[in-house]
This record gives C-alpha cells, sequence and structure tokens, in this order.
C-alpha cells in the first residue's frame, strides 16, 4: 500500500513538473516572430513556429509579411499611409522610422 501511494506521488509530481516547463503561448509567440524570414510560407514553417496553431502561425506570418512590406516602400507612400491612418505623420504603421 506504501509503494503505491509513493508511487502515486512520484508520478504526479512528475507530470505537475512536466507541465511546467513548455513554454507558454505568448513565449512561442515571441519566438516565432524572431524566426520568422522570406524563406518563411504558410507550409514552411520555422522550427520555432511549430507548436503554435496553424491560425495563430498565418497571424503571424501576414504580420510579418505586411510590415516588411511596408518597410520597403519609399518614405513618401508610407507618410502618405501614416497620414491616412490617423491624421498624422507619427510613425504609426509601418515601423522602423
Amino acid at each position: 500500500m506504501r509503494t503505491r501511494t509513493a508511487l502515486t506521488a512520484v508520478l504526479l509530481a512528475l507530470a505537475v513538473l512536466t507541465a511546467g516547463c513548455g513554454k507558454s503561448e505568448a513565449e512561442q509567440q515571441a519566438d516565432c516572430q524572431k524566426a520568422l524570414t522570406s524563406e518563411a510560407t504558410k507550409t514552411n514553417r520555422p522550427d520555432a513556429c511549430k507548436g503554435l496553431s496553424q491560425d495563430d502561425y498565418d497571424a503571424l506570418l501576414m504580420a510579418w509579411a505586411l510590415k516588411n512590406a511596408l518597410n520597403e516602400m519609399p518614405k513618401k507612400d508610407r507618410d502618405t499611409l501614416d497620414y491616412y491612418d490617423d491624421g498624422k505623420l507619427n510613425g504609426s504603421i509601418g515601423g522602423d522610422e
């Protein structure tokens, strides 16, 4: 009886420790965002993105593609989109400038 109780306690402790070792959804998404490159496609995921659902991965991939497309635009065109976004030239779209 004691052996069974001890074994159950050990297995329960192992299950709790194993569950705590995984990355959170937010951590997985952050790792995936860092791993996205122009090589990533809907079916060719970086290893860091493998644990995400298809919908989450698609959203991150689309955001990455949009950001990079906007950053490659001439500054004048980005400024035009920025002005139409919120009426100011404040870098609210695109990104790095």
